[in-house]
């Protein structure tokens, strides 16, 4: 990863800095969730192993427990990920790009990432109001609320879009000062 894609709330314009001070926080404090999630779900996945090689007993919760925590490990985190642009990218022909370009290359990036990533929380805030008004419950026979999922992804998604919001504003930005030029 180069320095000069990365994008701390430092890197913002003066008018972005309080958002992205924000968000990095929130960023951090999800991080924080995700390591819980993970920690839970391998102790859970442990204890599962365990319970069913030593005392031959069946556990159905155990599965879908972890595969929740995993799932809200997985999207609570995205946002973090991106303010790092820690997301796979192919970098093959940005250090061929003059400047001007590798600007214009960024800023189309993030805006179509933003709205992929709108249309994906937008989608998924939908499903959680579906399982939430319709009591949806997964099939096994432990049954946990499905909007517990959904609202993990909801919630990951928004944050990764507000997250790609600032990064697209601030690429803008810099593209516009750079044709102001």
């Amino acid at each position: 990863m180069s320095a000069e894609v990365s994008a701390g709330p430092a890197e913002l314009p003066g008018w972005l800095q309080p958002l992205g001070r924000l968000l990095g926080w929130v960023n951090r404090a999800m991080v924080l969730l995700g390591m819980l999630a993970l920690l839970a779900a391998s102790g859970i996945l442990t204890s599962s192993v365990v319970t069913r090689y030593f005392l031959h007993t069946s556990t159905d919760w155990q599965d879908e427990a972890s595969v929740f925590c995993l799932v809200g490990a997985t999207f609570l985190c995205g946002g973090f990920v991106q303010q790092l642009r820690g997301h796979v990218g192919i970098e093959a022909i940005s250090g061929l790009l003059p400047a001007w370009a590798q600007a214009l290359r960024l800023a189309l990036v993030d805006l179509m990432c933003l709205l992929f990533c709108s249309f994906f929380a937008w989608k998924s805030w939908t499903l959680w109001h579906e399982a939430w008004t319709e009591g949806q419950t997964t099939s096994s026979s432990w049954g946990p609320p499905l909007w517990i999922p959904y609202g993990l992804m909801a919630v990951g998604t928004t944050l990764l879009s507000l997250q790609l919001l600032v990064q697209a504003l601030a690429s803008l930005d810099a593209l516009l000062r750079r044709e102001a030029r």
